[in-house]
């Protein structure tokens, strides 16, 4: 009998999640720290913005992650961040983007998405991720082996989300996803996750009620966990090798 893994480990992979301290960031982290991989987190800067991702930290398995302040809005920053990781870990394997920001505006309302909340969109969702994937090329070149995982959104197809410029920045990560598969191959492969609904407080004034209508809607009748979507970022690692320039949606059939 021959008995074929289809799994690729990545213990003692040194893995950099980028907005770490949320909720979809946080729940990376554990999925790739209960991996074996050592795990860092990035946070904006201020105390409590540092307690609450030492506090992430704690709940990690394993040990050597660390937990560092990063603005993806501010390149000087990752350049900063890029120095803390070099003299502590001397590498980078896989770099996970999670970093993001959204305000609602009816799509409608065309008014109300003004110049300065255009630019603010763009810049955390789309200059951000980039930025940060230019900060760590040539680190991830060198691991030989190099991954990147952009979190992207249904959005980006449907155009329906929070506000459509926050469907163009996503629209945008996918097209930057096929770019950058181009670009950085062979060394480093480049994928996407695409969520709908999360049940997270990352879109402010959806609750309960919101997420109840939504999965009622949705073929598999829930929203998704923050888990649900670390997992297919954990899985753009461990099992989806000959992956690049895609992007898995995890939407529960919500795009249909």
């Amino acid at each position: 009998m021959i008995h074929v893994s289809y799994s690729v480990s990545i213990r003692d992979k040194i893995v950099l999640v980028v907005g770490g301290a949320g909720g979809i960031g946080s729940a990376a982290a554990r999925h790739f720290a209960a991996s074996g991989a050592k795990v860092v987190i990035t946070h904006r800067v201020g105390a409590n913005k540092a307690a609450a991702a030492n506090a992430i930290l704690a709940t990690l398995e394993g040990d050597g992650h660390a937990a560092f302040a990063a603005d993806v809005e501010d390149t000087q920053s990752l350049i900063a961040l890029h120095d803390e990781i070099v003299g502590r870990y001397a590498r980078l394997d896989i770099l996970v983007n999670t970093a993001g920001f959204t305000e609602p505006v009816p799509h409608s309302d065309l008014d109300a998405l003004d110049d300065d909340l255009i630019d603010r969109m763009f810049r955390v969702n789309w200059r951000g991720q980039f930025a940060a994937v230019r900060t760590f090329a040539s680190l991830l070149k060198a691991s030989g082996d190099g991954l990147v995982v952009s979190l992207s959104s249904i959005a980006g197809t449907t155009g329906a989300g929070s506000s459509i410029a926050y469907c163009a920045a996503k629209a945008g990560i996918d097209v930057m996803t096929k770019s950058l598969a181009r670009a950085l191959a062979p060394q480093i492969r480049v994928l996407g996750v695409s969520p709908g609904v999360v049940e997270t407080g990352f879109v402010a004034g959806r609750g309960p009620d919101f997420n109840a209508k939504t999965a009622a809607t949705t073929p598999l009748k829930r929203v998704a966990t923050a888990d649900d979507v670390a997992a297919a970022i954990l899985s753009c690692a461990t099992h989806l090798a000959f992956s690049t320039g895609t992007t898995i949606v995890v939407d529960g059939g919500r795009s249909l």
